[in-house]
């Protein structure tokens, strides 16, 4: 045999291998059947484990479940369809107060509490519908109910007076593998401010999307508070609250607490993913920087939601018929200067100078297409009390005096003399695009001028969609970090309300991360995120005025995103493989191969067959095993 036939032959042999433990990976996992150590009513107390009356005879006697359960076996459709029928039922007589919405939060959580299988394959299936009762708008009106709702705990709650104890306390937590950890302190959440540990809230819905859109196990997810006190002085006063009621920690106090958070939980899961999510602007960045070259994580605020801005960005580019060479000369003027704002200027500016050659002058270049209004104004060199993540950003005074601008120019006097091509608010301060700002952006010198209103919740929006084109014209491209309703132009067009949801990212990143074993989440991992998500819509769409694909797409736009995420991880030698699939099988796949990959470790909504195994005797057999 030539050496060239040999090579064929293992080239060959190679890519069979690759093939067969990505299909060996996916059986296994969705046809493995789970070992038990309960049995009775402990399992239909259960929720990772209850079926409910989904239970086959031959489990019901194997599980000793006979008699506890009526006779009738019915399948999960009919399961779903007795659900569906209950939450139209409870929905009409919503009481208390409630809004249909979070009569709907409410139904579904208790599904959550007895049957998580169910509960996600009905979000699965309906994430239109649901993705906005668990998780934005209507997770705000949970968070500041929280404590009133709360009936079962769910997650983990560190706290200030956990202080030394919490390497053991992660070992209260019943599972030994976790991939994803969404963290909280509750000081800023979605614009509502100061919530304190009711702001778990936020990390449980974050996590209940990675369930659903990224395909996480929901046994290996954990969502986290970090109760350090809260500076909410209703909170401090409200006896039902849930809380330390005492003054957040500051300073070394406060950073101490999570340091000694983060150690514990990557000594207990190494591989573990750490989201932090609505940390107070002041801590967000701060912390970012500490851990991101350490540990695994990311801030879900300020990277994610600057990628789904960077996306949106580039289709709005996309959408005035021009090149992605041309996003760096777009004049871009932002509204807030908190963590989200800091985020979105520094990954808009990255994405600028690698267009423009990722080089020292490109990225000093790009700097100078921003222009930063927070609450005192145009930010420029002569303010004093500026963070050092907007220093960069702020305008030179030679620079403004040009355009008859001066530090602290309101934001309408901005907005009538840069006459930008991107108004983007992350202000959190609703309706702050006044009718005033909205016609001076009617002056806009790009023939498709885009306004991003993408502050949370919806009542924090800086605009409504109904009213950026009635004031500024039908050709606006509009984006909503909360769902509106598409607007009715008139002569059968249509407004589209694009909303620019951090859950078009987020699942992918961490999928993606989770699945490549990156080290870390570097810059270029996000970049590939945001640059997927960019080039997701077609052509047809993005001419409409569409950038922002439906939610309902979302598990597929998911996949896609992972696998981005996967394949620059690999590019930049920071991925070491996920269980079978080393860093070297990873390298061989292509791009196909990839997003199979992906998909073959999304995790399904469905009933697992289940194996009681006495502790006692299953230690036993190990031992003999092992003998």
């Amino acid at each position: 045999m030539s050496n060239f036939s040999r090579q064929v032959r293992l080239s060959s042999n190679l890519i069979r291998d690759v093939h067969y433990r990505i299909s060996r990976s996916f059986t296994i996992e969705c046809h493995r059947p789970t070992i038990i150590h309960k049995k009775g009513v402990d399992i239909i107390h259960n929720p990772w484990y209850n079926k409910g009356t989904a239970f086959s005879m031959t489990e019901r006697d194997r599980l000793e479940l006979r008699g506890l359960l009526p006779t009738n076996v019915q399948t999960v459709e009919q399961q779903i369809d007795r659900f569906k029928t209950d939450l139209k039922k409870i929905e009409m007589n919503a009481r208390d107060g409630d809004t249909a919405s979070l009569a709907k939060w409410r139904i579904l959580n208790r599904l959550h509490d007895r049957n998580e299988t169910m509960y996600y394959k009905i979000l699965i299936n309906q994430i239109t519908e649901y993705a906005p009762i668990v998780y934005t708008p209507t997770v705000a009106r949970v968070c500041q109910k929280y404590s009133g709702l709360f009936r079962r705990p769910r997650g983990m709650y560190f706290s200030a007076a956990d202080r030394g104890e919490m390497m053991s306390m992660v070992y209260n937590w019943p599972s030994d593998q976790v991939d994803m950890i969404v963290v909280t302190d509750g000081s800023r959440i979605m614009g509502l401010g100061d919530l304190g540990v009711q702001g778990i809230g936020i990390a449980i819905g974050k996590l209940d999307l990675y369930v659903a859109a990224a395909g996480i196990n929901p046994q290996r997810v954990l969502p986290i508070m970090i109760d350090v006190g809260t500076n909410n002085e209703t909170l401090l006063k409200d006896p039902r609250y849930l809380g330390l009621q005492e003054h957040r920690l500051e300073g070394e106090e406060y950073v101490s607490i999570i340091d000694e958070f983060m150690e514990a939980v990557f000594n207990r899961w190494p591989h573990v993913i750490v989201q932090f999510e609505d940390f107070q602007a002041k801590w967000a960045s701060t912390l970012l920087n500490r851990y991101r070259n350490t540990y695994r994580m990311f801030n879900d605020d300020v990277q994610g939601t600057a990628g789904v801005a960077v996306a949106g960005l580039l289709g709005a580019v996309r959408a005035q018929d021009k090149m992605m060479i041309d996003f760096p000369k777009q004049n871009i003027v932002v509204a807030g200067a908190g963590s989200e704002g800091v985020g979105v200027l520094k990954a808009a500016r990255r994405t600028m100078a690698r267009i423009l050659g990722n080089n020292k002058h490109a990225f000093k270049s790009a700097r100078s297409q921003f222009w930063v209004v927070d609450v005192n104004g145009l930010i420029t060199e002569e303010r004093t009390n500026v963070s050092d993540d907007i220093k960069p950003f702020a305008r030179k005074t030679k620079e403004i005096t040009r355009w008859g601008l001066k530090e602290g120019a309101t934001l309408l006097e901005v907005v009538q003399e840069v006459k930008p091509d991107v108004l983007l608010g992350l202000s959190a301060v609703g309706g702050l695009f006044s009718k005033e700002i909205l016609e001076a952006f009617r002056g806009s010198t790009s023939t498709r001028p885009a306004i991003f209103a993408l502050s949370n919740p919806t009542t924090n929006a800086e605009c409504t969609p109904e009213e950026a084109f009635s004031i500024v014209g039908k050709n606006i491209i509009f984006a909503s970090g909360s769902p509106f309703k598409d607007v009715d132009l008139g002569g059968g067009e249509i407004g589209y309300s694009n909303q620019g949801n951090n859950m078009y990212l987020f699942p992918g990143i961490g999928l993606g991360t989770l699945l490549s074993g990156a080290r870390i989440i570097s810059d270029g991992m996000l970049q590939a995120a945001s640059e997927c998500l960019s080039e997701y819509m077609t052509e047809d769409e993005v001419h409409k005025g569409i950038i922002y694909p439906p939610i309902s797409r979302i598990r597929d736009i998911t996949k896609a995103v992972a696998a981005a995420v996967i394949r620059e991880a690999i590019d930049e030698r920071l991925a070491e493989g996920y269980r079978e699939m080393s860093y070297r099988d990873l390298k061989r796949l292509n791009k196909e191969e990839i997003l199979m990959h992906v998909e073959n470790n999304m995790w399904q909504p469905d009933y697992p067959t289940l194996i009681y195994n006495n502790r006692r005797t299953f230690k036993h057999n190990l031992q003999g095993i092992r003998e």
